[in-house]
Formats: structure tokens, C-alpha cells, sequence
């Protein structure tokens, strides 16, 4: 039993059903470099209050650096019955360095260590992802200027609705993807505090220096409350939150690149080395990467629900449920670095169809609203105008023609106030010229926020 970190007091073994029950080595691993460099800096600290000598010190952080080695060579075998990486290192320390390994731990629990190693984890994991939703965003951007002039019905309800120019949408995800990275960044914020120090749940007696700890792993802050640090996890909660809804809009916009691929809709066209082939049918080009996309959402919005539920039931301090917090994390967050590593590409490299796009541009009465508006400016009451149109689109409806096709006495004869320069709003082409407020459709507000945003990107 002394083989056993908790050993002391036990007087019968572990069943070995339990050791392969328990253990977490199997996915915490990917913890070890974390685990190393929060060692260093708590060893540091404990040589600087006294706790243990500096050379003692030196040759703990020498003996970490080669474990991490050996770690990251794959040469450290790894075994149930240590149970996850914190033993590991801890274990290989003292049979490298005997007694002066066994100090290592002094002033902490596996409780602070493994909040603090979540944390590093977690923060350097915001970094990367905000990295990658900067990449998504810059490819959208660019789209801009390969698709400058073109013009596609903007939808509701799946309905044609009015039209925008093409940018628009790009520059819709680029807001959505903002909106994802000033999460990220706000969770960040709540992430970058340091646990460690608060040992179990109650503090410790010893003289140590929590704030110089703290600076050594640039961490902004300290927690308060020991015995909250053991049972937080609402930082892993918000991450998760994060990169669900970094999902949600990564499967929207695959849904949407979906429909405009299908022959019935036509819009764009992918790479062939994002599509795949059918087994049964020669001509099939299917949009498997993006249907996977939106598929994986439901792992990372489960992975949400997972640390959720988990949480829900918990009293205070550490509970070993908490072991299962990182399986839902790290998947969630390998499941969202997927998407993303590929999203810019599948973006870049999609050809816009022009031609099958302005073939249908007219139908579905886009020029509706401009129309409707143009009333509004002569004088007629908001409702009085949207019914007026509404009778004119019936109209032309009837005569299987557009709202620009209708002769100037069929216009009049719903409203007098109508007049010649009426053809100034009708036909699509128009309509998306009259747009002018900030942040709408039209070409003056989309070139603005384009420049905008190259700008922000740039930077």
C-alpha cells in the first residue's frame, strides 16, 4: 500500500477492477505539460518561503523538465494503479530524486493541482481557438472581394425576402465569429486565476506565497475562497457554453452552404477535396465535410449538457465526479479545432455561380419592400403603403410578370402618389441601391463594413 499516494491508512489492496474503474491517465495525459510547468512554479515558491532549499528546488525543476521529455517521447509507461498524470509525474519525480521528489506536494493537493492545470489548459486552449475563428473570419473577408458586385436574395422563413449584396452574408458570419471570440475572451477572463495554494479545501498553515505562484504562470488573479476552488468548475461550464455556440454557427452556415450546393439552388460550388463520391451513383458529389460539421455541433452542445448535469447534483469541494469534467471538455474543444482547421479552406475555395444566381435574381418580388418604402416617402401611412403593395404584387402575380414589368397606370391605379421615378426603386438591381442605413444590404453599407473589418483584421 505504500506504493499508494493515499496508501497510509489502507489496510487491504485496491481491486484491480477498481484501478481500470478510477483511473484517468488515459485521457489526462494531454494534461502533462501543464502539470509540469505548475510543479516548477510551486517549487519555486516553496524555495522561496524556505519550504525547501533552492538547490532542492533546481533539482526538482531538472527532474520535471526530463519527465516531460520522456512524456512527450512516449518512453513513460503508464499505468492504472497511478491513476492519472499528476501520479505519474509525482511518482517518476521521487524515484528520480527519492526523498527531495517527495517534497513536491508540500502545501498542495491533487485538488488545487488539477484546477490549475485545467486552467492552463483551458486558457491556452481560448488562445488557440480564438486564433482559428480569426482565420475563419479573414477567409470570409476575402470572399468579399472575390465576390464583389453580386447580389443574392436575402431569406426568411426559407422565403425570398429582399436582396443583399453577396458580402453581407460573409460579413454576417464574420459578426457571428466576433461575438464567439468576445466570449471566449470574457471566459478568459474568469479562467486566468490562480487556484493553486488552496490545497485540499481548506488552506494550509504553512507560510507559502500564493500571489508569487500566481505571476510565475501569469495567472491575473488568485481565488478567494479554498473551499470554492475545489469544487469550481464554472469556468469549464462557460468554455464549453463558448464553443457550443462556436458550433451552433458553424453548422448554420454549413446547413446553408448545403442547400446553396443542391442543384436547386445552385449558388456555389465546392472543392472537389471537400466532397465525396457515392458507392451506388457515378454522378454524386456530395457535401459530406460540411454535413459533418453540422453534425459534430450535437457532440459539443452534448459535451455542454454532459458537465452540466454533472455538476448539478455536487456538494461542496472536491467530489471524484469531477474526473469525468475533462472528457466533455476535451472533446468539445478537439470537435470545434477540427471544424475550424478546415472551415477557411472549404470557404476560400468555393466558386461562386454567378450566372445561375442572377437567372432567378428577379423572381420572388425582392423589390417589394423598396417599393413599399418609396410610398412611405410620398406620404402614405406605413400599413396604408404595405397593403397597397401587397395588391400590386398580387397583381402582377395574376399577370405572371415582376413588380418593374407593371405598366405606371396599373401601379397608379392602387396609389395615385405614384409617379415615373418609381422606376428609380423597382427591379433588384435598385432595390439593393436605395439600402443606406447603417449596418443593412445595400453596396454603400456592405463596402463600409468590409473596410471596417479588413481593418480590425489587419490589426
Amino acid at each position: 500500500m505504500a506504493a499508494k499516494a493515499w496508501g497510509g491508512r489502507f489496510q487491504q489492496g485496491t481491486d484491480p477492477r477498481v484501478e481500470t474503474f478510477t483511473e484517468s491517465i488515459s485521457f489526462d495525459v494531454r494534461l502533462a505539460d501543464m502539470d509540469i510547468r505548475g510543479s516548477q512554479a510551486h517549487a519555486q515558491m516553496l524555495a522561496n518561503v524556505g519550504l525547501i532549499s533552492q538547490e532542492e528546488c533546481d533539482q526538482i525543476a531538472e527532474g520535471l523538465s526530463k519527465i516531460g521529455v520522456e512524456i512527450a517521447t512516449g518512453k513513460m509507461e503508464f499505468r492504472a494503479d497511478l491513476e492519472d498524470i499528476h501520479m505519474h509525474i509525482e511518482s517518476a519525480l521521487i524515484e528520480c530524486l527519492g526523498d527531495v521528489g517527495r517534497k513536491l506536494h508540500t502545501a498542495r493537493s491533487r485538488n488545487d493541482q488539477v484546477s490549475t492545470d485545467l486552467r492552463l489548459f483551458v486558457r491556452s486552449a481560448i488562445d488557440q481557438v480564438d486564433t482559428l475563428l480569426t482565420n475563419v473570419q479573414k477567409s470570409f473577408v476575402h470572399r468579399c472581394d472575390l465576390d464583389e458586385g453580386v447580389i443574392v436574395p436575402g431569406y426568411t422563413h426559407l422565403q425570398r425576402a429582399m436582396p443583399v449584396m453577396l458580402g453581407h452574408y460573409w460579413l454576417a458570419y464574420c459578426e457571428k465569429f466576433d461575438r464567439d471570440r468576445q466570449r471566449l475572451a470574457d471566459c478568459r477572463k474568469r479562467v486566468n486565476i490562480s487556484p493553486l495554494g488552496t490545497a485540499a479545501m481548506a488552506g494550509t498553515s504553512l507560510p507559502i506565497d500564493r500571489e508569487q505562484t500566481a505571476d510565475l504562470l501569469e495567472f491575473e488573479g488568485i481565488a478567494a475562497n479554498s473551499l470554492d476552488v475545489s469544487s469550481d468548475r464554472d469556468y469549464l461550464a462557460e468554455f464549453a457554453f463558448a464553443l457550443s455556440l462556436i458550433a451552433v454557427h458553424l453548422s448554420s452556415w454549413a446547413e446553408e452552404w448545403i442547400i446553396w450546393f443542391s442543384t436547386e439552388f445552385g449558388y456555389l460550388k465546392l472543392p472537389d477535396a471537400y466532397t465525396t463520391g457515392s458507392s451506388i451513383m457515378p454522378q454524386k458529389r456530395n457535401p459530406d465535410v460540411l454535413e459533418l460539421i453540422r453534425g459534430k455541433s450535437a457532440r459539443v452542445v452534448a459535451g455542454l449538457q454532459q458537465l452540466l448535469v454533472l455538476l448539478k447534483g455536487l456538494p461542496m469541494a472536491y467530489n471524484r465526479d469531477l474526473q469525468e469534467d475533462k472528457i466533455a471538455v476535451f472533446d468539445a474543444l478537439d470537435t470545434v479545432v477540427a471544424c475550424l482547421e478546415l472551415t477557411p479552406d472549404i470557404v476560400a475555395g468555393a466558386t461562386i455561380d454567378r450566372d445561375r444566381i442572377n437567372a432567378r435574381l428577379q423572381e420572388g418580388f425582392l423589390d417589394a419592400t423598396a417599393l413599399m418604402e418609396y410610398l412611405i416617402k410620398k406620404s402614405v401611412p406605413m400599413r396604408s403603403a404595405h397593403g397597397i403593395v401587397g395588391r400590386l404584387v398580387a397583381l402582377a402575380d395574376s399577370k405572371n410578370s415582376r413588380l418593374d414589368e407593371l405598366s405606371l397606370n396599373d401601379l397608379r391605379s392602387e396609389c395615385e402618389q405614384i409617379e415615373e421615378d418609381v422606376l428609380n426603386v423597382l427591379g433588384v438591381e435598385n432595390a439593393v441601391k436605395v439600402l443606406q442605413s447603417y449596418g443593412s444590404g445595400g453596396r454603400e453599407p456592405v463596402a463600409r463594413q468590409l473596410a471596417m473589418w479588413k481593418e480590425r483584421l489587419a490589426d
